[in-house]
């Protein structure tokens, strides 16, 4: 084909995922090592399991086994009645057995999918597998020189040396692999960030831990003329195209900018004539691009052969025994249903579950409408400004129901308790009742704010006058002088009702 040819043709991008979601678990998935390792020193959290020493016998974790089952309902998955552990033979200099302990022909999950909605559409993604395998450690590429080491690392192509900590490996894994059933990056990144609020939801992935999700990707461009209308595409054409996997993408914003890139990348290669190598590349953060790591591997050259040191899994004697709270889909639709919310509320207070449990906390003591506006808009609002999440004031939920409580009781304005109440709260760490004394702002007396009404009248005959002339803009600024007047502590509501009754009186 010549170039010029090639330049005519238009594309499609074919992407399907390999997700590698850390299970949130006290110990190691073949050993009894804590997982805690946060603030570890390197190399604390190891034994002779999973340093991978001769005659040191693995042993599954009952806990990691529970969490892919429930997995595996959140995305009605096959689970059948019997899953068997693999040894995957390839150079690990992290995972010092050499191999990695992993599920092959026999994944614990198979056949799932998962619905999520990319601006307002809702789509279905095909999940092929679902399988639990051990976590590599940690490695560390750093500089000579003086510092701490952190300040330190650095690439590999500029390391004097590299460091390997062994305390993440064990840690137990599930790799979630989708068909290529994504047409663009902005797909994906719906995907991943709904995928992530199941599992937190499901309670067995924590985000805040350092390398709790990893992405692997994998990218095909093809004739746009081969994909169907609904995205369907013929098997054959797959497999004549050559793709090339990005790995170790760490979050849903460097997915969607990894696959831009590649997408990018290979439709230059194709419509200048060149071919796209078959290759894994490594995704940039700092740059944001992809580069070569090496040639793609193939399924052959990992040497499978079964574990013999683990026995066949079988969980279809207790696995309909797991169950799984309600997800977030549900919850959504139940929010819209028993409180009357509207989708954008339910969505917003379901975006996690810490989110969803605050609000129903909430609304068990006010009025629905006044926790979903405090809680929604109001709070996470605030949060959200302060880079904070609502885990973060776990530990104030009653002075925050208290701030609600003084607005739902009329003591003071639901402006003030916004703008001043609920920023000091959040700025200084004081209460809602101390902000309060300290600012003045309970709520001024009938009499005041009547005063305050006449007063404004009085002093601004202008406005009256425009007011009486039928210019809208003019009650609004009588009331902001009513308001100055009263610093701020009357309600807006009832001051426009006020100056009304006044003026035409």
């Amino acid at each position: 084909m010549t170039a010029q040819a090639s330049e005519s043709r238009e594309l499609a991008a074919v992407i399907g995922l390999e997700v590698h979601v850390q299970l949130e678990t006290e110990t190691k998935i073949f050993c009894g090592c804590s997982t805690d390792v946060a603030d570890a020193e390197p190399n604390t959290h190891t034994c002779p399991v999973c340093l991978g020493l001769p005659g040191a016998l693995p042993v599954v974790n009952e806990g990691a086994v529970e969490a892919a089952v429930k997995v595996g309902k959140a995305i009605d998955a096959d689970i059948p009645e019997e899953t068997t552990f693999h040894r995957k033979n390839y150079y690990y200099p992290d995972l010092p057995k050499n191999f990695q302990i992993t599920q092959y022909d026999s994944p614990i999950c198979q056949d799932g999918e998962l619905e999520f909605s990319v601006e307002s559409e809702r789509r279905s993604v095909d999940i092929r597998r679902a399988h639990l395998e051990e976590d590599p450690g940690s490695i560390k590429h750093v500089r000579e020189g003086t510092g701490p080491l952190e300040s330190r690392t650095c690439s590999i192509e500029r390391a004097d040396y590299t460091l390997i900590d062994y305390n993440r490996a064990g840690t137990p894994l599930m790799e979630i692999v989708t068909e290529p059933d994504f047409r663009a990056p902005g797909e994906v990144r719906s995907f991943l960030e709904k995928l992530e609020e199941v599992l937190e939801y499901l309670g067995v992935f924590d985000a805040t831990r350092d390398g709790s999700l990893r992405i692997d990707a994998n990218l095909s461009m093809v004739d746009a003329d081969e994909v169907g209308e609904d995205g369907d595409i013929d098997e054959s054409v797959l497999e004549d195209a050559n793709r090339t996997e990005v790995k170790n993408i760490s979050s849903h914003k460097g997915a969607e900018q990894a696959l831009s890139f590649e997408a990018s990348r290979q439709r230059k290669l194709i419509q200048s004539g060149r071919a796209v190598e078959q290759e894994t590349r490594h995704f940039n953060e700092t740059h944001g691009n992809t580069v070569s790591m090496r040639s793609k591997e193939e399924e052959k050259d990992y040497r499978y052969f079964r574990e013999a040191d683990l026995p066949p899994l079988r969980v279809s004697h207790w696995k309909d025994e797991v169950p799984i709270p309600e997800l977030p889909d549900a919850r959504r639709e139940r929010f819209v249903d028993e409180y009357g919310l509207s989708e954008e509320a339910a969505s917003k207070l379901t975006s996690t579950k810490q989110v969803a449990d605050f609000f129903e906390d909430v609304a068990e003591r006010f009025d629905a409408d006044l926790a979903a506006t405090w809680v929604a808009d109001n709070l996470l609002g605030e949060l959200n400004y302060r880079d904070m999440e609502i885990t973060d004031i776990d530990d104030r939920f009653d002075e925050a129901t208290r701030l609600v409580e003084l607005v739902a009781e009329d003591e003071i304005t639901a402006k003030n308790a916004r703008e001043t109440v609920l920023r000091e709260m959040l700025d200084t760490g004081e209460d809602p009742d101390a902000v309060v004394d300290r600012e003045g702002l309970g709520k001024t007396s009938g009499d005041e704010v009547q005063q305050a009404v006449v007063a404004a009248i009085d002093e601004n005959p202008d406005a009256v006058e425009d007011y009486h002339n039928g210019e809208g803009g003019a009650i609004n600024f009588l009331v902001g002088q009513v308001m100055q007047k009263t610093g701020g502590s009357a309600d807006p509501g009832d001051v426009n009702g006020l100056l009304r009754e006044e003026l035409e009186s």
